[in-house]
């Protein structure tokens, strides 16, 4: 067994087994001038080094991610990856417009191209994805079409994936979900998801956890040009990167290293999604994943008032 092959753990309650790291594919939808081949390479590196659980949607460069992936899996044995794609961005494929629709003719249109792009006859994992102005939509026509696609044996399983945890709460105490993707909010930078990710535990709900890096600031550090949620960081966020950034290299420790692991120690965090477009980065991401990381770092950063006393601390 490679050194580097992360363990596995249970997403929800469907018999589903992931890697507690997976691989996000959005940056090779949107890095401009990525080589195919690379991007390829890197899905290979990370079946290679047991990562089995590979995100996408049809938002990642119009379709494009998606049809990386699909070549990069060619051949690959079903049974060794778990997949997660989404719907509520219904991709034209002659225009490459990406308009918001939760129909059910939308939704059935949407997987339909997704497992055109990807060369595959079934998803494992189906999203709705970002229905932050469509909460009413995405419970009373989206949800019942994906559950009508879990009971028919199309899909494994049902989640949605958002940038917050507020409207997730809904769903989660609404209707029956297996997983969602929560991105940017259970990081070294914020944990105002607590309740929420408790919630989810205690339903058996699976979290796939993206947005570890806040977008850049938490692998750059608090840097001229760092970006946060998408966009530049405020001076506030700054501060506290900044912060924080200097307790761990007190310990030696590097920045990234210390948000990946904060992160994947929530207990109801099934799997990390961690976006690359190298070996190389996967590569690093894995060895942040097991680096050596001093107990009083952790305790440093409580102590600070940097980290909600709250929070699970790595052991």
């Amino acid at each position: 067994m490679n050194s580097l092959q992360p363990p596995k753990n249970e997403i929800g309650n469907r018999g589903i087994t992931v890697s507690r790291m997976g691989f996000g594919t959005a940056p090779i939808g949107s890095t401009k001038g990525l080589p195919k081949d690379q991007a390829i390479a890197a899905i290979h590196y990370a079946l290679e080094q047991g990562i089995t659980l590979f995100d996408t949607a049809p938002l990642y460069g119009a379709g494009y991610a998606e049809k990386v992936l699909g070549e990069a899996l060619q051949g690959v044995p079903r049974s060794q990856y778990v997949l997660s794609t989404k719907i509520g961005r219904d991709l034209d494929e002659s225009t490459g417009a990406l308009p918001f629709d939760y129909s059910r003719d939308a939704i059935l249109r949407t997987l339909e191209g997704s497992l055109k792009r990807l060369k595959l006859d079934r998803v494992d994992l189906l999203l709705i994805h970002d229905p932050d102005e469509y909460v009413e939509k995405a419970l009373e026509t989206a949800y019942p079409t994906l559950d009508e696609l879990r009971s028919q044996g199309v899909i494994r399983a049902v989640g949605s994936g958002m940038n917050q945890w507020q409207v997730l709460t809904r769903f989660a105490k609404e209707a029956n979900f297996d997983v969602f993707l929560l991105a940017g909010r259970y990081t070294l930078l914020e944990q105002t998801s607590l309740e929420f990710l408790e919630l989810c535990r205690s339903k058996g709900i699976g979290i796939m956890l993206g947005g570890v890096l806040n977008s850049g600031i938490l692998a750059m550090g608090a840097v001229p040009g760092a970006t946060y949620n998408y966009a530049p960081a405020p001076p506030a966020i700054m501060e506290k990167t900044a912060a924080i950034e200097a307790i761990c290299k007190r310990h030696g420790v590097p920045l990234s290293t210390a948000a990946i692991q904060f992160a994947q120690a929530h207990p109801a965090i099934s799997s990390l999604v961690i976006g690359a477009i190298s070996p190389k980065e996967v590569e690093t991401n894995l060895n942040s994943r097991k680096a050596q990381i001093p107990a009083a770092l952790w305790t440093d950063l409580r102590d600070a008032g940097l980290i909600d006393p709250k929070a699970p601390l790595p052991s």
